[in-house]
């Protein structure tokens, strides 16, 4: 690998990083350099070309020095023969720790790249990336720029590994990708998956986005324009980007458009336009320009910046009618809401040079200590459908009455709630209030709520009803679990 690409990852990583980091991030490549010399990947190309890569993301997230010397040198314990102890006597004991994490998770995620497995075993290997998650996070932000350049290089490998890969990479890297609020890396491995997944539709959807962007790219020009001079003669500094639309999000929303009886051409934000500002008061002083410009189509606004996603983004969505006609989304934001946007929790990591911890992302990532702790009362299929139900779908944030946060999967009941609160609450609950108001136990609860439940003050024991689906009155995998559980120890006694 010529020093060139170094030194554009130690350019790159400059920026924030002070150069005494940068001479240990030197000394890791040196050392990757030596250990992977004369080794070639799949695709021929020289085997270091993939811890610069992988490095050049953690860059991108702006990680610290111990991340990007970790990045560097993840792949040497598995491939190379290098100890542990090497590792810590060069580089210290908190890099040997992260590449011990990523060698572990290797090791687990590789056996299921190589066909299908038992839901046992997806299990445990679920179990053990998110522990790996919850231990410290930057074990899975290398794993995961990690997968990204093994995506990218994916057409090396046989046709049956290319398929596994990429299912494995559509179902649980790209979800973490989004729960970790890393957008841009989520939807990077939804349409490198999808490539490999559905060939053809992938095609047909690459195709019909660059039409529609030669079609519209004088429109989005002009749009761009206009809205630039109507902002700047109303004082809001902004700056007015077109936004490109993702293959596999796109195809996902014509197939709930087919479903509906709707077109391709229905979808309003095949284009758009973002709108980066520098303020909240901005946000919302742009979101006025833009819908005295342009008609809006009021059931199509979103407000995040007040209700910010589970992830922690934020961002005014609006959609409106341009010249009359042609619908076109508008995203408004400040650049700080457009970095969390962009990296997710990286944007906030509290291991970055001279950072401070977070205390607001560490309650974001809260599910994760949550979810690795459910291990021991969780066996097979039953993790694996916690996993997706629990972690993989939209979150409600509710309050308990003396007004702590509690996040739940999205139509969650107040039976759900009191088992997220302790197992033995739920066994006892009869009743509760929301919101001041006593609810029917299968309503849904929605962001903002506050939720009381009314107790018996001895154990009497879930209802059978409960676990019928067609009631709904508990909904999450994890309250389901323990209700299940109740019944099973009362047959055993």
């Amino acid at each position: 690998m010529p020093a060139m690409d170094v030194e554009t990852l130690l350019k790159e990583a400059s920026s924030y990083i002070p150069p005494d980091k940068l001479e240990f991030i030197r000394a890791a490549y040196v050392f990757a350099a030596k250990a992977h010399e004369g080794q070639l990947r799949a695709s021929g190309e020289p085997y270091l070309d993939h811890p610069l890569n992988v490095s050049l993301t953690l860059v991108e997230y702006q990680l610290d020095a111990a991340s990007i010397a970790a990045a560097l040198l993840h792949d040497v314990v598995e491939d190379c023969d290098v100890s542990l102890d090497e590792i810590a006597a060069q580089f210290g004991a908190e890099v040997a720790k992260l590449v011990d994490g990523v060698t572990k998770l290797k090791r687990l995620t590789s056996r299921s790249e190589e066909r299908e497995i038992d839901s046992r075993t997806q299990a445990e290997n679920l179990r053990k990336l998110l522990m790996a998650t919850a231990d410290d996070l930057r074990v899975v932000l290398i794993k995961l720029a990690d997968r990204l350049h093994n995506m990218r290089t994916l057409g090396a490998l046989p046709l049956g590994r290319r398929r596994a890969i990429a299912r494995q990479t559509l179902d649980v890297y790209a979800p973490l990708a989004h729960r970790l609020g890393l957008r841009r890396t989520k939807w990077q491995l939804e349409d490198l998956a999808f490539r490999y997944l559905d060939p053809k539709q992938y095609r047909r959807f690459t195709r019909l986005i660059a039409t529609k962007r030669a079609e519209r790219e004088g429109f989005i020009d002009e749009a761009i324009r206009s809205l630039s001079e109507e902002l700047k003669a109303n004082g809001v500094e902004a700056r007015v980007l077109g936004r490109p639309k993702h293959i596999y999000s796109t195809y996902l929303k014509a197939k709930r458009y087919a479903e509906e009886g709707k077109s391709v051409g229905d979808i309003h934000d095949l284009f758009a336009l973002r709108v980066l500002v520098d303020s909240v008061s901005d946000c919302y002083k742009a979101l006025g320009v833009v819908h005295n410009v342009w008609h809006p189509i009021i059931e199509e606004f979103n407000d995040y910046i007040a209700n910010p996603k589970e992830n922690g983004y934020q961002s005014l969505h609006t959609t409106v009618l341009c010249n009359g006609t042609t619908p076109i989304e508008v995203q408004i934001r400040t650049q700080e809401m457009n970095q969390v946007a962009t990296f997710g929790v990286a944007a906030h990591w509290h291991y970055k040079e001279g950072g401070k911890q977070d205390r607001s992302m560490d309650a974001r990532i809260a599910w994760l200590q949550e979810l690795a702790e459910r291990r021991d009362d969780l066996q097979g299929e039953e993790f694996v459908e916690s996993f997706k139900t629990d972690v993989l779908t939209g979150q409600v944030f509710v309050y308990t009455p003396k007004g702590e946060i509690k996040d739940l999967p999205k139509g969650s009941t107040p039976l759900d709630f009191a088992f997220r609160i302790h197992t033995d609450l739920g066994y006892r609950c009869i009743g509760a209030k929301v919101n001041g108001k006593l609810v029917q136990l299968n309503q849904a609860l929605n962001n903002g709520d506050v939720v009381e439940i009314v107790a018996s003050k001895t154990e009497r024991g879930p209802s059978l009803d409960w676990l019928n689906p067609e009631l709904g009155y508990v909904r999450t995998a994890h309250g389901q679990n323990k209700v299940r559980q109740w019944f099973n120890k009362q047959e055993r006694s």
